[in-house]
């Protein structure tokens, strides 16, 4: 499903905050950790990146039970596109990245 700005907007302005106040959890899938490896990006820049994700950047929400939507963004890394997956996290808990390596596909992005 494709949100509109303003809720991609609204879902950054709660996430960026609660992300820097109860960090973030990853999710060690094999993929996500050769994507760090064959990328050469630390845990502290992964972290960074993710920080740096805007409106621009959205691709789709994926609906999801539990711990909330999953909101999928795109970045470029050194000319490598990046797939980047993330959620709120259950209330007063960390956010999660449920995925973070490279985009196996063309990203088709809603506001570019």
């Amino acid at each position: 499903m494709i949100k509109s700005e303003q809720e991609v907007e609204a879902f950054l302005r709660q996430f960026k905050p609660k992300f820097s106040l109860w960090g973030i959890i990853f999710l060690n899938r094999d993929k996500n950790i050769e994507a760090l490896k064959l990328l050469g990006i630390t845990p502290h820049a992964r972290e960074e990146i993710i920080k740096e994700i805007e409106v621009n950047d959205y691709v789709e929400t994926i609906d999801a039970i539990g711990s909330g939507d999953m909101w999928v963004f795109g970045k470029d890394y050194d000319g490598t596109e990046l797939y980047i997956k993330i959620s709120m996290g259950n209330t007063n808990n960390k956010t999660i990245c449920i995925s973070f390596h490279t985009a196996e596909f063309p990203m088709k992005y809603a506001f570019k």
